[in-house]
């Protein structure tokens, strides 16, 4: 049986790293702060952004919440971005996506300062990232690799196949996966929709990143024994014994694949939790970057 790769647990201990650092910060006259800006009401959107700012509160660190309205315009959006981009007590900066009207992200993203850009969506976070400059890199990804490097599972000279291709997940992992850092050095290959012999790739695998959006993308045909997985899904699926009335399953068929893998995150409790705490990760950076703290 696989060990269990707990995000839960990670994410707590680099938390606690992070309360001890902003306490630091503090006695300097630093606060790190977060702007948060919620459009629509979502439910998934709200009780993420209210996840965020509950551990914002754990970790010491202030955040401030603008709400607006579903049918808000694009114009009173970007006064939002450029007040958070102009207040000293904020130093990243959080547009929760999807906008209820998607074509403005694009333009909302690139109005946030890339110096408060902490989810490193930005084109020059994304671009510096690229070229291994110092930058903020993208949550989920970031999250990523911390639990490989905290669960110890070599990551140099691995093949890792990661199958999916967004701005968000895939793209940015497939690029930190292969450049010449401490948490890189590894062969990868992108799999998506169109890739053909995508169950070839899989089982040449070493690591396999699931990061479709789609429940059991991952069969346990599709891997090899003593595989690393990691499920970045979240899907939810009906499930008359649950009062919600569905579940929460990754993008990996967990009972069988874990059968066969040396280590694989669960769902929920794996990937999830290291993306927040990797913002509140990115927040602080900026808040020590921004005051030239030591």
């Amino acid at each position: 049986m696989a060990k269990i790769l707990d995000g839960k647990a990670i994410s707590a201990e680099i938390r606690a790293e992070l309360k001890s650092r902003v306490s630091e910060l503090k006695e300097q006259g630093i606060v790190p702060g977060l702007g948060v800006l919620l459009v629509g009401d979502d439910p998934a959107s709200r009780s993420y952004v209210t996840a965020k700012e509950r551990a914002c509160k754990e970790a010491g660190i202030y955040s401030k919440e603008i709400k607006l309205p579903a049918t808000a315009s694009h114009t009173e959006i970007l006064q939002v971005v450029e007040d958070f981009n102009i207040d000293p007590q904020i130093n990243g900066i959080l547009v929760q996506l999807p906008l209820p009207d998607s074509s403005m992200e694009q333009s909302v993203i690139e109005t946030i300062l890339p110096e408060k850009d902490v989810d490193g969506f930005h084109p020059l976070n994304v671009g510096r990232m690229m070229l291994g400059l110092p930058a903020f890199l993208p949550c989920t990804p970031h999250g990523v690799l911390q639990i490989l490097k905290r669960s110890g599972i070599e990551v140099s000279g691995a093949h890792v196949v990661v199958i999916g291709r967004s701005n968000i997940v895939g793209r940015p992992l497939v690029n930190l996966l292969s450049q010449k850092t401490e948490l890189g050095n590894a062969t990868v290959t992108m799999c998506h929709t169109r890739t053909k012999n995508m169950k070839e790739l899989t089982l040449q695998a070493d690591i396999v990143v699931a990061a479709t959006g789609r429940p059991r993308t991952v069969t346990a045909d599709m891997v090899k024994e003593g595989v690393v997985v990691i499920d970045v899904g979240v899907n939810r699926i009906p499930d008359e014994t649950k009062k919600s009335g569905f579940r929460l399953v990754g993008d990996v068929d967990f009972d069988a694949v874990s059968e066969k893998a040396a280590a694989i995150t669960p769902v929920p409790g794996g990937v999830g939790p290291m993306t927040i705490t990797m913002l509140l990760a990115n927040t602080v950076e900026s808040a020590v970057r921004s005051h030239g703290a030591e």
